[in-house]
């Protein structure tokens, strides 16, 4: 008997990873459109007048939507179906890209940065949920860095092609670069089919929580406290870490421009140089496992958020071009690690009824450090010159490389598993349990049969 061998979420495996292929294509095209976008609104906040401040609120503003539709998003996906929020997703992003074109004025711009930002987290919601659904245990950390390869191709792309299409007159090319963006994403449609497998979504929560009748008695699915999930090990330091990240990721792509234009670097330049930084992330992602395996996740996230910090405060240094693209070379592989890494703690660490709400949660991490980091780095960069946000962003890094080695923390020396359950973590429902196919460190049965 071999029924914990199934993957989580269905009554037999999916066929094949063909389901996987498509998602990272949908992604790449969704996040291409939204990478293209980015520094396009920079670019066109500039020749609308815009400063540094306003570049931050701008760019604060595209997840703050986000940040308060997260967690009901994953309220709803753990217990509904996942793949109605891709196509949805999609046409935010679409509709904000193209109405970001014809803005005129900040506010405006502001707006429909935000509907893209919505947009982005409805689509990463539902993709997140799909990968944690359909991957067994010891397959997590593989298939989030495959599902985060989508992500970096779209990083890789969008600004080079940003950066083609943006000339000396910036308002009518950045405008342009926009609508293009629109294009780019919609193509994400065509990708979308036969993503999600399994029967009923009651079913898929009921065996992800494992079959015995005690744990279905823990409480209704969906309905953990959001408190029992952030008390779960290792979901705190996972959350932290992926703001951290997804910070510097962010912030790299909207201030780069204004670097650029503070050292007399082209945008095709720049393009060239944030694309430099996607490819690394990619490489980095496609040796995801043997680094796992070899390092441990615990000291893999460390060691890169360390050197990741240092290559961030070194970007604010003036240096010549080839020295900085070197340095977004090795910056980028650093980046690489914490995104596919936090999900898969995440998931791993919280109860099994409510693994889509606590990605979402980890969203919401990621879209407040969105919020608060860009605001930040405005109002350090008015201060204090272009360069700072980058020393910010090294601390914030440094803080999380200090957070993954604590006791605790996420990923053991070399264990894929989230480690050993806390007991008295909390009462019932808020106490982090693992299901009977996912337990702690490695174990026989935790392979996929077949």
């Amino acid at each position: 008997m071999r029924k914990h061998g199934r993957r989580p979420g269905h009554g037999a495996p999916p066929p094949g990873r063909g389901w996987l292929l498509r998602l990272v294509i949908a992604f790449s095209f969704a996040q291409g459109a939204v990478s293209m976008a980015r520094p396009a609104v920079s670019y066109r906040a500039l020749s609308l007048g815009a400063d540094e401040r306003a570049i931050g609120v701008i760019a604060g503003v595209y997840a703050l939507l986000p940040l308060f539709a997260a967690v009901p998003l994953g309220r709803r996906t753990d217990h509904g179906r996942c793949a109605p929020l891709l196509p949805s997703g999609v046409a935010l992003i679409a509709g904000g890209c193209a109405l970001s074109g014809t803005a005129s004025s900040l506010a405006a711009l502001a707006a429909w940065s935000g509907v893209m930002g919505l947009g982005h987290l409805c689509f990463v919601i539902g993709a997140q949920s799909i990968v944690a659904r359909q991957s067994a245990a010891a397959e997590q950390d593989r298939n989030f860095g495959h599902f985060t390869i989508g992500a970096s191709l779209g990083q890789l792309v969008g600004p080079i092609a940003a950066g083609a299409l943006i000339g000396p007159d910036m308002d009518r090319t950045s405008a342009v670069a926009l609508v293009a963006s629109a294009g780019v994403g919609a193509i994400a449609l065509t990708s979308l089919w036969r993503i999600e497998h399994g029967g009923s979504a009651g079913a898929r929560v009921r065996e992800a929580a494992g079959t015995a009748a005690g744990r279905e008695a823990v409480g209704p699915p969906g309905k953990v406290p959001v408190l029992g999930i952030l008390r779960a090990r290792g979901v705190p330091a996972g959350i932290f870490i992926s703001l951290a990240v997804l910070s510097a990721t962010d912030i790299l792509t909207a201030y780069l421009p204004v670097v650029g234009e503070h050292r007399g670097i082209a945008p095709a330049t720049v393009g060239v140089l944030l694309s430099l930084r996607a490819g690394a992330t990619i490489a980095c992602r496609l040796v995801m496992t043997p680094l796992v395996r070899v390092l441990g996740r615990r000291v893999l996230i460390a060691v890169t958020c360390l050197l990741g910090a240092v290559l961030c405060a070194g970007v604010a240094v003036p240096v010549p071009v080839w020295a900085l693209g070197a340095m977004l070379v090795l910056l980028g592989f650093c980046l690489g690690v914490g995104q596919p890494l936090s999900m898969t703690t995440v998931v791993q660490a919280a109860p099994a009824e409510a693994r889509s709400t606590a990605l979402a949660l980890r969203l919401t991490g990621n879209r407040l450090g969105q919020v608060a980091a860009p605001a930040g780095a405005g109002a350090i960069a008015g201060v204090a010159g272009v360069g700072a946000p980058f020393v910010m962003l090294g601390a914030l890094l440094l803080a999380a490389a200090a957070l993954s080695l604590r006791r605790g923390a996420p990923g053991g020396a070399h264990s894929p598993g989230p480690g050993p359950r806390t007991p008295g973590a909390g009462p019932g429902a808020g106490r982090p349990h693992f299901p009977a196919d996912r337990g702690p460190g490695p174990r026989t049965q935790d392979r996929p049969g077949g």
